[in-house]
């Protein structure tokens, strides 16, 4: 293995918003480089989040024959038993946007308390090899979900996700501050370090 300040990964995601939480993790101890346009989508149908990150990575690792890193995330809510879960990115269905998905877990915790209301978004963060090697990283931010959209910044369920650490706001809500505290941050700089 080459030092880590040599290392490139190509990214399995191509949502710009998670390559630049990813990126601005890493800083330039490693070299992220983009997966390729041609690079079909991965069918996610791992039961895991770590089954869907390895499925991802070993697809763009082997189809470019390069390391690559992926992550999978999934919004763990107790009142629903741990769902959306791995499904989270398709909870409102197959073709589900994000404002399906906050409409269908905001209906779904109508009108419950805020003792009913705990989260946690959980990211598994992957970095694979083509000879088969891989490195795993967690990363889990607490919070609860809101009874109401707030906020404009951020993705997916940003706006009805308030962490601990917020300070009251939902991550939609904390701009580049949700960066410090945020799941896929706490996983990728626990990849980073292992990689290191």
């Amino acid at each position: 293995m080459t030092a880590p300040s040599d290392l490139e990964f190509v990214v399995a995601s191509a949502n710009p918003d998670k390559v630049a939480e990813i990126q601005q993790v890493f800083g330039d101890r490693f070299v992220l480089l983009p997966r390729p346009v041609e690079l079909p989508d991965v069918v996610e149908d791992g039961e895991t989040l770590e089954a869907n990150a390895r499925l991802k990575a070993v697809a763009v690792a082997i189809a470019t024959g390069r390391p690559a890193v992926a992550d999978d995330t999934g919004l763990e809510v107790d009142a629903l038993a741990g769902a959306p879960g791995v499904h989270s990115a398709r909870f409102a269905g197959e073709a589900a946007i994000a404002a399906d998905n906050m409409t269908k877990l905001l209906d779904a915790l109508h009108g419950r308390p805020d003792a009913d209301r705990a989260a946690r978004f959980h990211t598994v963060a992957l970095a694979r090899w083509p000879t088969g090697d891989e490195v795993v990283a967690h990363g889990v931010c607490e919070g609860r979900i809101t009874t109401e959209r707030r906020g404009e910044g951020g993705f997916g369920y940003d706006p009805i996700f308030e962490p601990r650490e917020g300070g009251g706001r939902t991550f939609a809500e904390m701009g580049q501050a949700k960066h410090a505290i945020s799941h896929r941050a706490r996983a990728f700089r626990a990849l980073a370090a292992a990689l290191a």
